[in-house]
């Protein structure tokens, strides 16, 4: 499998940034870690070991990323706007630094995935429900869509920005992103297994704001038997790349 790694400085977030690409060309796919977690990541947990038969076969191409965890959603002692406005920061590093060049290097044209675990799977919500122009799938695997439980009862507007459960439940009924959303392949999914709880009840709330609104993303809740840890995560990626490629 070709691999290369990129250093360079983002202008949103004032430091240079990493990332590694993992393929050579295909759907260009947006990886972010678990929460605090590193761009490596992906690859020490054999997620990218998992995706190599697409990845081979030029269907696929992944490009993994760092966070700002620790400065914005998990500083729960930090001043909150200053934690909101980290995530803002990073949110436009994103989608107007990093999609850019993603584009230079995969060169398809394609509109991107966005993938992640936990933590990574609240980042690939946001930057899909808040760009479906740019974003056209995601495979979230349990993830929190609403940012009370890192922000309690703090909220801004760069907080309500980054909770999909809210913004979208104020979104009017013919609001282009709805149509947009009905056309894009958005996958939710989470199990009912150990350390699941909170991500479960998170992702029903998401899915009942889909409901209300007559989004039809797939919300996929898995058994009592899927645990919140990298082995089930595991057999959910695989079995959502093959119906999205």
């Amino acid at each position: 499998m070709q691999t290369s790694y990129y250093k360079e400085y983002s202008e949103s977030l004032q430091r240079d940034m990493e990332f590694k690409v993992y393929g050579q060309g295909g759907k260009p796919c947006i990886v972010f870690p678990c929460q605090n977690g590193r761009f490596f990541d992906f690859e020490s947990f054999q997620m990218t070991d998992i995706a190599a038969p697409w990845i081979e076969e030029g269907k696929l191409q992944l490009f993994c990323v760092d966070c700002v965890d620790l400065e914005s959603w998990s500083d729960t002692n930090g001043d909150p706007r200053h934690r909101s406005e980290m995530q803002e920061r990073y949110f436009n590093y994103i989608v107007d630094e990093l999609v850019p060049r993603i584009h230079q290097i995969n060169g398809s044209g394609l509109k991107l995935m966005a993938t992640g675990c936990s933590m990574g799977a609240t980042h690939s919500g946001i930057v899909a429900l808040r760009r479906p122009d740019i974003f056209d799938s995601c495979i979230c695997m349990s993830g929190f869509y609403h940012a009370g439980y890192f922000f309690g009862g703090y909220m801004d507007d760069l907080v309500y920005n980054n909770s999909p459960v809210d913004f979208i439940a104020n979104m009017p009924a013919d609001h282009p992103y709805i149509g947009m959303y009905n056309n894009n392949r958005f996958i939710f999914c989470v199990g009912q297994g150990a350390w699941e709880d909170e991500l479960l009840d998170s992702t029903r709330r998401l899915q009942n704001v889909f409901q209300q609104k007559g989004i039809h993303c797939w919300v996929d809740i898995w058994g009592p038997d899927v645990n919140h840890d990298w082995p089930w995560w595991k057999k959910q990626f695989p079995y959502f790349l093959d119906k999205l490629l």
